[in-house]
């Protein structure tokens, strides 16, 4: 699996919690952030496939 760089720019406030969070979970911040947003991914492609199926099968 290929990588990517993506920088973002975020306020020392935000960076605190998530830092704060991560420590918690014993992750660096770099793969909370990430965990985090495959998690987001899964849950928006699992619905998207939930709402077809209902759809193909007339589920309502």
């Amino acid at each position: 699996m290929a990588s990517t760089v993506l920088s973002l720019r975020i306020d020392e406030e935000l960076l605190d919690r998530l830092r704060q969070r991560a420590a918690r979970r014993g992750m660096s911040v770099q793969d909370y952030v990430v965990r985090t947003l495959v998690h987001d991914d899964f849950d928006e492609r699992f619905k998207a496939a939930v709402d077809k199926t209902e759809k193909f099968y007339g589920v309502t």
